[in-house]
């Protein structure tokens, strides 16, 4: 398998708190994974080690083919430089539950941040690129606006927009709709479902188990730092076959 991430024997703690106990998981080029399980049980945190917001105490993590923070030279392994943090991290787009926009800049302001600062590219490549990804988005009419002027779905789909521009060959989404009333989920799903369409590596955790059965190409359930059951949307969403997986299945959907 291609893997765009690999996972070996990943551990993280938090003090006595055990958030990660040997997550061994891999994600295929193209794929859509859909991670579920109750709060507290290793999914977010299991994302932000991907995107390297948060290192790992034991085990081993690839991304996009490089061993996440660390370099090897000869047999030893050499803890990289947070500018050499930074640069594996640009191969990462994370899409938090929270906007996190810039709020004094506009919507096409925040688009190009990322691309005119850190990628250094000329500012009307960039604007053009941001154009182009907000009507994508269906936001090309707003790109004058504040983030104070937009509705929750807006936001994130601006949120969306921002990660596309640093083309990442990875999408990481950390429950994107929770923060939303609603009647404001669908477009921020539809956003989702044509970024699916198209190709993109997605790791979606997320408590939407009708777009995980939609759009996944497989689902994981996590519970308490572990991977309960992975399998086909409809193995893990339809019959499960663990007792905890079926459990939390029953709960969300009554």
């Amino acid at each position: 398998m291609n893997s765009i991430v690999r996972a070996v024997d990943v551990r993280k703690s938090y003090g006595e708190f055990k958030a990660l106990q040997g997550i061994t998981l891999d994600v295929a080029k193209g794929e859509v994974l859909c991670v579920i399980g109750p709060s507290g049980s290793g999914k977010s945190t299991f994302l932000r080690c991907i995107n390297q917001l948060e290192k790992i105490n034991d085990g081993a993590l690839w991304v996009n083919g490089e061993l996440a923070g660390y370099r090897r030279v000869g047999n030893r392994l050499h803890e990289l430089s947070e500018r050499q943090v930074a640069r594996q991290r640009l191969a990462t787009g994370m899409v938090f539950q929270k906007f996190n926009l810039f709020p004094h800049k506009t919507v096409l302001e925040n688009v190009i941040e990322g691309p005119v600062q850190v990628l250094k590219r000329r500012r009307a490549e960039a604007e053009e690129e941001a154009r182009s990804l907000l009507k994508r988005v269906g936001l090309a009419h707003k790109c004058d606006a504040f983030p104070v002027e937009l509705s929750g779905g807006q936001q994130q789909r601006v949120a969306i927009a921002r990660a596309l521009a640093m083309h990442p060959q990875l999408m990481l989404f950390d429950e994107p709709t929770s923060a939303l009333d609603p009647e404001l989920v669908g477009e921020v799903l539809a956003v989702m479902r044509d970024l699916a369409k198209s190709g993109m590596t997605m790791i979606v955790v997320t408590h939407e188990l009708g777009f995980a059965r939609e759009v996944a190409n497989r689902v994981v359930f996590m519970d308490q730092g572990q991977v309960v059951e992975t399998g086909t949307p409809d193995q893990v969403l339809g019959q499960p076959k663990h007792k905890r997986t079926q459990d939390f299945i029953s709960a969300v959907l009554s």
